[in-house]
């Protein structure tokens, strides 16, 4: 395909909360468009950007999938990304390389909580946005009061273009405000319509909806607004040029709406994308830092520029390899060329060029500022990368992830399989870094991360599809930890070993005393005489440590505390570094009798984000969980929970939340500190860990 002019390039993400229809729409434009020849369905697995077999088999969309189409001599680049909390993170990063979002609200449902959080993330990029009401066809559809839930949610600054003519499944089309003409639409059509009169029915509404849109217009420009006052009107032309202006200076957010899933009132959208929505040449020009150093540079949408390329997406494909989708901001990418990667600073060797429809690739000898493209088997390159010409370096701004909400512990079902689940999960979080995975010390335990439950076990799944490793989840071990609060005076540690030959002989003495909560330990050599030898202190020390690794409560690593080692004796034969360890070691256990040991627990910093209704309730349930609720504040329509939650309580909050909140609520957390924890508990644990640490034993 030849390659796109900047000018003529749209750039868009098609934005919701999950199930509002931004599938649906895509996969109707690009049927509009002529992309495919038929019209897909999600509950068919049929679309173009659900092709993945977990969205497929879920109904749901779970990463970001890019699909590009031409409509009147323009290429649009339309990004259709998840809406569930647990997959936003890939929305985000689609907002990050698109120039305008389209943010998609089921007309019977409203607004809901992950389309406040994607129009923030749109906000945030400086982004223009429409919002187009789908569904209209469905019952409980009603044009005002979908667009009254959008203004008091989203913003007050919303206007629409277009009224609708019929109610849920009488929708038949839209009057168009600008032109005051009605568009029909057949049912389940090609997406054309005939253009007629506005029908008496709606005739009121629209000229009132019209001088809505007429005076907003005129307000977002001073020139325009001195027309409008000596006139009263502005001519077709002039509210053309207004609007086009306005949305780009997000000083309007426009109201579509239509029946995607029946073709109705799709073409007035792709419409409106060419006329209304930026080109990368209307978008400001990017800056980043040049070279190893500091300095900031910019780069415009030009070919002719130096490339600066940002990586905002990788594929784990086991048959075609890695897939690197990215966004050329200035200058031209050609195929067969070597470009550098800035970030990893490396020069990396570009093969082919694809443009990208769902799962097709298209080949294409370059692809030009402004446009979106993919690239295979690029060996050191990841998501967020920046990709330049190594004589004119530039680093953009990379692309940040949050933090996960939700741990299991993850182990292979078939043994030996360690270390192929470990190169499996190397090439997953190549596809998705939201992604953590770490080995716990502490618990002996494989721990994977991710932003819900339905993600890490998404992520389960797709390692025994793609790499053939089947994996067990469970819920992991707490991290508790023991410490003491009496301090111990004189305990004697002697380990005396006779066998025949040489023995073993090690005899010291320790104090042993409380630190504060994060001190760590601390060891104290107070020997004096020699009555230990200098090179069997160290041996002391080492016991002591091994021994904390055990504890003396449930069997986890003992912090917060001070050993001295102030008295000892040796043998002039039989002493030695193992003889010295093993006395450290009984010294410890005998101390740790005396000194009121006691368990200690992680507590976590939580953030909840839900609908005041919901407030009551999840405040009841957090101090269920030994929480203590820090504070409240509004957030937009929503208000946040603050609370310090044990983390042994917030294992499986992922679900609880969901169905206190009716799936409206979110939240993150974050380590905070250790704290005791309550006795009645700590017997309990205890008791559950007994047979663990007689395992360990053995």
């Amino acid at each position: 395909m030849k390659r796109s002019e900047t000018a003529k390039i749209r750039n868009v993400a098609v934005v919701a909360h999950g199930s509002a229809g931004k599938t649906t729409l895509t996969e109707a434009m690009l049927f509009s468009a002529g992309a495919t020849t038929r019209l897909g369905r999600v509950e068919d697995g049929t679309t173009i950007t659900d092709f993945d077999d977990d969205e497929i088999r879920r109904k749901i969309s779970i990463s970001t999938a890019l699909a590009w189409a031409e409509w009147k001599g323009h290429k649009l680049n339309l990004l259709d990304t998840p809406g569930y909390a647990a997959f936003l993170a890939d929305a985000r990063n689609a907002l990050r390389v698109a120039d305008a979002a389209i943010v998609v609200v089921g007309a019977p449902d409203g607004v809901k909580v992950s389309t406040e959080k994607v129009w923030g993330y749109a906000a945030a990029f400086g982004l223009p946005r429409v919002i187009y009401l789908s569904k209209m066809d469905r019952e409980r559809a009603d044009f005002g009061r979908a667009l009254e839930d959008v203004r008091k949610t989203l913003s007050a600054q919303a206007v629409p273009l277009q009224v609708a003519i019929g109610e849920e499944a009488g929708f038949s089309g839209v009057v168009d405000l600008v032109k005051m003409r009605a568009l029909r639409f057949t049912a389940d059509g090609p997406g054309k319509a005939t253009d007629e009169e506005v029908p008496d029915a709606v005739r009121a509404a629209a000229e009132a909806q019209r001088a809505v849109l007429v005076e907003a217009v005129a307000e977002a420009d001073d020139r325009l607004l001195e027309k409008y006052l000596e006139a009263g009107e502005l001519s077709e032309a002039e509210l053309r040029e207004g609007l086009a202006r306005s949305i780009r200076e997000e000083k309007i957010f426009p109201v579509l709406c239509g029946a995607p899933a029946r073709n109705v009132a799709v073409t007035p959208l792709l419409d409106f994308i060419v006329e209304y929505l930026p080109s990368p040449l209307d978008r400001p020009a990017v800056t980043g830092a040049t070279g190893k150093g500091e300095e900031i540079s910019s780069r415009e949408a030009r070919d002719e520029a130096p490339l600066a390329a940002l990586v905002f997406k990788t594929i784990a494909d086991p048959y075609a390899g890695k897939v690197t989708m990215f966004r050329v901001y200035a200058g031209t990418l050609h195929s067969d060329s070597t470009i550098f990667n800035a970030g990893k600073d490396v020069k990396e060797r570009i093969g082919q060029l694809q443009l990208i429809r769902g799962k097709q690739q298209a080949a294409t000898e370059a692809i030009g500022a402004g446009d979106l493209g993919a690239v295979v088997k690029l060996k050191e390159t990841g998501t967020g990368d920046t990709l330049c010409d190594e004589k004119n370096p530039i680093r953009l701004p990379g692309i940040s992830f949050p933090a996960p909400v939700i741990s299991f512990a993850v182990e292979p079902k078939a043994k030996g399989d360690e270390d192929k689940m470990s190169t499996a999960f190397a090439r997953l979080r190549e596809e998705d870094p939201t992604i953590q995975i770490r080995y716990d010390a502490q618990t002996k335990e494989t721990v994977v991360s991710g932003m819900g439950r339905a993600h890490v076990e998404i992520v389960a799944e797709r390692l025994k599809r793609k790499f053939g490793v089947e994996v067990t989840l469970k819920m992991p071990r707490v991290p508790y930890k023991e410490t003491i609060k009496a301090k111990v005076r004189e305990v004697q540690g002697r380990h005396k070993k006779q066998t025949g030959g040489r023995g073993q002989f090690g005899d010291c003495w320790i104090h042993m005393d409380p630190l504060p909560r994060g001190a760590g330990f601390e060891f104290v050599n107070a020997i004096v005489g020699g009555v230990i030898p200098r090179n069997f202190i160290p041996a002391v020390e080492k016991g002591i440590v091994e021994a904390m690794e055990r504890g003396a409560v449930a069997g986890y690593q003992t912090v917060d505390l001070r050993v001295t080692l102030y008295d000892g004796s040796t043998h002039p034969v039989d002493s030695s570094e193992l003889a010295f360890k093993l006395a450290g070691r009984l010294a410890f256990r005998r101390a740790m009798t005396q000194a009121r040991p006691v368990l200690l627990e992680p507590i976590m910093t939580v953030d909840v984000v839900a609908p005041g209704d919901c407030m009551g309730d999840i405040v009841g349930d957090l101090n269920s969980k030994r929480g203590r609720v820090l504070g409240i504040e509004a957030k937009g329509r929503n208000q946040v929970v603050k609370a310090s939650v044990p983390l042994a309580e917030m294992l499986e909050y992922d679900s609880r939340l969901r169905s206190i909140t009716g799936d409206r609520g979110d939240y993150s957390m974050e380590f905070s500190h250790y704290e005791e924890v309550p006795a009645h508990i700590q017997e309990k644990i205890v008791a559950e860990s007994k047979p663990t640490a007689e395992e360990e034993e053995e």
